[in-house]
This record gives C-alpha cells, sequence and structure tokens, in this order.
C-alpha cells in the first residue's frame, strides 16, 4: 500500500513538473504597442513654438493666426509638409523645417498631430450655422465640398484637410497663395487648387474662408511646454 501510494505521488510530481516546464517555454502574447507620442521628440519640438501657442501670429506673408493642425488628418499633414519640403509651397519658415525631415520623420510628426486633442473639447452645436446665400453660391461655384465633404470637416480623400473651424485668416491666406504666381517665396503649387481659386476675388476668396472658419471642427491648438 505504502508503495503504492510513494509511485503515485511520484508520477504526480513528474507530470506537474513536465506542465511548468511547457508553461515557462511557451511563448507570451506581446504587448500591445503604445499609441505614438512625440512629447519630448526633437522632431515635434521645431513645431511647438508656433503650432503649440494658441492664438499665435505669423507674420510672413502677411499676419494670420497659424493654422490648427492637432486632430487634422495624418495623410493630409504627410502631404503639405512633402509639398513644403519639395517647394511646391513656398515658404521659407516652412521649407526649413520640412527639408529637415527625412520621410520616416514626417510621418511620426503627422502621426503625432493627428492624433493630439485637448483633454475637453467643446461640444459642437446641434446646427451648425447656415451660410448665406452669397456664400451659398460660392460653395457650390468652387464645389468645395465635393474634396472636403461634410460639414468641410469629412474629406473624401485623406490627403485633402479638414476645414472646418480652421482659423479663417489662415484660410484666406492659403486661399491666396493659390493665387499666386511666379515669386520665389510665396505660393502653392496644386492644379486643382489653383484652377478654383482662379474663380474667385480676394473679397470672394475671404467670405468663404470667414464662413467654414465658423463651422464647428475637429482642429485644435494643443498647448504644449517647450521644456520637456
Amino acid at each position: 500500500m505504502t508503495k503504492t501510494l510513494a509511485l503515485s505521488l511520484a508520477l504526480a510530481g513528474m507530470l506537474l513538473s513536465t506542465a511548468q516546464a511547457q508553461t515557462a517555454a511557451a511563448p507570451t502574447a506581446p504587448a500591445a504597442a503604445p499609441a505614438p507620442s512625440g512629447a519630448g521628440d526633437s522632431r515635434v519640438a521645431m513645431c511647438i513654438g508656433c503650432h503649440s501657442i494658441p492664438g499665435y501670429q505669423a507674420s510672413f506673408p502677411q499676419v494670420y493666426k497659424v493654422p490648427m493642425i492637432s486632430g487634422q488628418s495624418q495623410k493630409y499633414l504627410e502631404a503639405a509638409l512633402q509639398a513644403y519640403k519639395k517647394g511646391d509651397r513656398k515658404h521659407p519658415t516652412m521649407h526649413g523645417v520640412a527639408a529637415s525631415l527625412g520621410d520616416q520623420d514626417i510621418t511620426f510628426v503627422a502621426a503625432h498631430y493627428a492624433q493630439q486633442t485637448p483633454a475637453e473639447a467643446a461640444p459642437a452645436p446641434a446646427t451648425p450655422p447656415a451660410a448665406s446665400a452669397e456664400v451659398a453660391a460660392l460653395l457650390t461655384k468652387g464645389a468645395c465640398a465635393s474634396c472636403h465633404g461634410a460639414n468641410f470637416s469629412k474629406p473624401l480623400d485623406p490627403s485633402y484637410p479638414k476645414l472646418a473651424g480652421q482659423h479663417p485668416d489662415y484660410l484666406f491666406a492659403a486661399l491666396k497663395a493659390y493665387h499666386t504666381e511666379n515669386n520665389a517665396s510665396v505660393g502653392r503649387n496644386n492644379a486643382i487648387m489653383g484652377a478654383q481659386v482662379k474663380q474667385f476675388s480676394n473679397a470672394e476668396l475671404k467670405a468663404i474662408a470667414n464662413y467654414i472658419g465658423s463651422l464647428p471642427g475637429e482642429l485644435y491648438t494643443v498647448p504644449q511646454s517647450r521644456f520637456r
């Protein structure tokens, strides 16, 4: 009886040891990768001085608030930085920044700002403000919603920007840049936008910019410290 019990205990111990060894050898599932964050990254630090200061104004080629880029589409931010880098968008400061970034750096910076949102965002109004008859006619003439989507915040292609809620003075400056030709420091080369803005006077472009900027959107300026 004692020998039988001892044999049973020995067999149970062998089975337990084997199970423990198999458990230790089994590969563990990799931990989920954390969301990309550029906090403290030198590539993002180049952007903080302008795009992370609420109300910060640029003075070239005119005075306007720098665009809100937090919450913007990643693909659009990548396309914009590549355009500044190549010179298709002419702006000395932005060219200097973009030219210092490789393709992977541009992707990193764009991903950082695309996923960055404030801790608390103001709720959007139930009914966005309606355009005046004059502005509605301009928007129809330019077929703006055909690319920039519902409420000008749901672009049909991710490389097109969200516009709703963007600073009106920046939108106006950007639209005028598509008007500009044969200038080494100012202008944007884009066949579609170039053809669209040529239909309008500066006063009409400003009216469009003011209305689109008044709409609720998904763009933010998220304050960040330069020193982390």
